[in-house]
C-alpha cells in the first residue's frame, strides 16, 4: 500500500514508520524537519506543512491511506489551539486529496470509565490536560465527518518510554473504555500500538468510530 505518515518523528509516529516499512509499504513521511529522518527503502521524506491544506493535499494525492500522529509540541503554551487547528486542516487537506481512509491517532483522555472521560478525572495528570481535552474535543468534531472514511485510536492509559522496545504483535481492542489486561492495567507498548495501526490500515474493522488497543 501507499501510505502517508504525518509526525513521523514522534514517539507514536516513529514506531509507526518502523512497521510500516516493515510490512513492506511504500511510505511518505511528513514531517517538520526533515533532517531528523534517514532516507531508506521504501520511504519519501517530505517537508510539506501539515496544516497547510493545499500543500497536503498536493502532497498526499494518491496515497491509499493517510495515519495522522500530530502533535503540535507538548511544550507548545498554545497547544489546545494549535492541535484542533492543525488537525482540523489535516482533515480538510485528505479530503481535498480525495483519499478516503484517514487514521488519527488520539489520546487515551477520551476513554470512559464510571461514565466519565479520563481526561476530566482530578488525577489526570496536569502537564497532558491540554493535549488529551484537545484530543476529545477534536473526537467530538470528528464524528461530524461524513465524507471520510475516518477512524480515531486511542492508546491504552499507558503508553510511555518505559514500555518502549517490546514487540509482541499482540494487542486486544475495545471501543469506548479501556481494555485491562490480567493484572488490572491498561497497557500497551508504542511498538505494539504501532502494530495496531497498521492493522487497521492493511485489514480495516472499523469505520467512522473511535477504538482503543491494549494487551
Amino acid at each position: 500500500m501507499k501510505v502517508a505518515l504525518i509526525g513521523a518523528t514522534g514517539f507514536v509516529g516513529k514506531a509507526v514508520l518502523n512497521e510500516l516499512l516493515h510490512k513492506g509499504h511504500q511510505v511518505i513521511a511528513i514531517v517538520r524537519n526533515t533532517k531528523n529522518l534517514k532516507p531508506k527503502a521504501g520511504l519519501t521524506i517530505s517537508g510539506a506543512d501539515a496544516t497547510e491544506v493545499d500543500a497536503l493535499a498536493h502532497t498526499v494525492q494518491g496515497n491509499d491511506a493517510i495515519i495522522s500522529a500530530y502533535n503540535a509540541g507538548w511544550a507548545n503554551p498554545n497547544l489546545y489551539e494549535d492541535f484542533l487547528k492543525g488537525s482540523k486542516a489535516i482533515q480538510e487537506g485528505v479530503k481535498k486529496a480525495g483519499v478516503k481512509r484517514l487514521l488519527v491517532v488520539g489520546g487515551a483522555g477520551s476513554l470512559f470509565m464510571d461514565g466519565k472521560q479520563l481526561v476530566d478525572a482530578p488525577e489526570f495528570p496536569a502537564e497532558y490536560k491540554a493535549g488529551a481535552t484537545a484530543a476529545r474535543d477534536y473526537l467530538n468534531e470528528l464524528k461530524k465527518e461524513k465524507e471520510l472514511d475516518w477512524v480515531f485510536l486511542s492508546p491504552a492509559k499507558e503508553m510511555h518510554p518505559g514500555t518502549s522496545g517490546i514487540r509482541k504483535g499482540i494487542y486486544r481492542t475495545g471501543l469506548e473504555n479501556p481494555v485491562f489486561n490480567e493484572e488490572g492495567k491498561s497497557i500497551i507498548s508504542v511498538e505494539d500500538l504501532a502494530v495496531a495501526i497498521v492493522d487497521e490500515i492493511e485489514k480495516p474493522k472499523y469505520y467512522r468510530q473511535r477504538f482503543t488497543a491494549a494487551y
